[in-house]
């Protein structure tokens, strides 16, 4: 099959194949773009929770964590539209638009004068992330093809939040030597400006690739997808994965779950550690440690759910993040909330790229942008709903409290998931290059 360019875009067709190989340049490129997509979310993660106390003196956890509420919310609602308009208009255009919205953020946050200012620059955050980091999974998923599914959504996600854990480490120091600004946000100019022009000038438009796969799609032995038609209205495709399919269903609520306590470990984290008097470098090391685990875990996690299955890893990964939570809760020292937060690395590790996998898996080529859209709504929203229940707990009975029952939420998420969802993944039996 060609892709062929729309009119007045000249006569030059590309071949077009499925498969990590055949696409190896556009696919290490993506990779690179998501890389920059995450380190502008990491330009925060050390910094934000501090400016907050010190700088704009709100002392109310819940007040703190506005910045969450605002960043999860836009970032959940355009997650829901980059997946429509990326089957409408294509992906390249809504990965472009991502990096435009991007571009004042870092800006916004040397120059605030107030806290609605970083409140503005994290609702035109989440936007840049819905937009931009949704593409590069449709776009991935899009390249290879079914049969190494799960290794495209580990690497992407793991360039994503290496990036995060390596920024938030770097501004960590940089805040220590130089202080909390402008220093630490001149990573993110750096960032928006490359991530703009390699989308631009790099990137190649990949629906061509999710045509490919939809005109050789074939219903699987085991009967469970039999049901999804290739024609879904948004409605349907959002009821499907939110509430009927049993697997995309589970893996929605799962990814909810995972971000709230992801929300709640960029709010509280930071300060809980600063109550134990580390210093800012040290709290840096911490909050990167945790990302750097789950980034680079994925490189394996992924491909493992590619031989062993989507659904155990799934459970178990949510399961260790729980007790993750528990001992960081209960913890009051560097060296056992450094190990607690390599476990819960590697237990989100575990989950984040097999979650994907798994909608992936299920929705058919046609609406599969959608689908990837609406579960990332679903998971993102988890970090607004992780920001007011941690903050109006942790104003209410302090912290750790905040971060147990965030441990138990954890736990019976993983629960749902053992219940409801089914094995999605097996073998293709349509040849493609791998």
């Amino acid at each position: 099959m060609r892709d062929h360019p729309p009119p007045g875009a000249g006569t030059v067709t590309r071949e077009v194949r499925l498969g990590l190989s055949a696409n190896a340049a556009q696919f290490g490129l993506l990779v690179a773009v998501n890389a920059l997509v995450g380190g502008m979310l990491g330009q925060e993660r050390t910094v934000l929770p501090l400016l907050a106390g010190r700088e704009f003196h709100l002392g109310a956890y819940t007040a703190a964590l506005t910045f969450i509420v605002v960043f999860g919310l836009a970032k959940a609602v355009t997650n829901y539209f980059a997946g429509t308009w990326s089957d409408r208009f294509g992906r390249k255009p809504v990965l472009v638009a991502g990096w435009l919205v991007a571009v004042p953020v870092p800006l916004l946050l040397i120059w605030a004068s107030s806290w609605t200012w970083v409140l503005l620059a994290n609702l035109l955050l989440g936007i840049s992330q819905g937009l931009t980091w949704s593409t590069t999974v449709v776009m991935k998923i899009d390249l290879v093809g079914p049969a190494r599914r799960g290794l495209a959504m580990g690497l992407n996600e793991a360039a994503g939040y290496g990036a995060v854990a390596v920024t938030a480490l770097a501004t960590g120091y940089l805040a220590d030597a130089y202080g909390l600004r402008p220093a630490p946000f001149l990573l993110g100019i750096a960032f928006a400006a490359l991530g703009l022009g390699l989308s631009t000038l790099g990137v190649q438009e990949t629906r061509g690739h999710a045509r490919l796969e939809a005109a050789d799609r074939v219903a699987r032995a085991d009967g469970k997808q039999d049901h999804l038609h290739a024609e879904l209205t948004d409605a349907q495709v959002f009821t499907q994965t939110s509430i009927r399919e049993p697997a995309m269903s589970a893996a929605s609520q799962a990814g909810l779950v995972n971000n709230l306590n992801d929300g709640l470990a960029w709010g509280l984290f930071p300060l809980l550690f600063a109550a134990a008097d580390l210093s800012i470098a040290r709290i840096g090391v911490l909050a990167a440690l945790y990302p750097a685990v789950w980034g680079l875990g994925q490189l394996f996690t992924g491909a493992l759910s590619d031989r062993w299955g989507r659904k155990w890893l799934i459970v178990v990964g949510m399961w260790l993040q729980s007790a993750a939570l528990v001992v960081i809760a209960l913890a009051d020292a560097f060296a056992p909330w450094a190990a607690a937060a390599v476990l819960l690395g590697a237990g989100t590790a575990m989950v984040y790229p097999t979650l994907l996998a798994t909608i992936g898996d299920v929705a058919h080529p046609r609406w599969r942008a959608r689908a990837v859209g609406i579960y990332r709504l679903w998971r993102d929203g988890g970090f607004v709903v992780g920001a007011l229940l941690a903050g109006i707990i942790a104003d209410a009975h302090g912290i750790r409290s905040a971060i147990l029952v965030v441990a138990v939420l954890t736990a019976v998420s993983g629960l749902v998931v053992a219940v409801r969802m089914y094995e999605t993944y097996h073998r293709p039996t349509v040849a493609v290059e791998a």
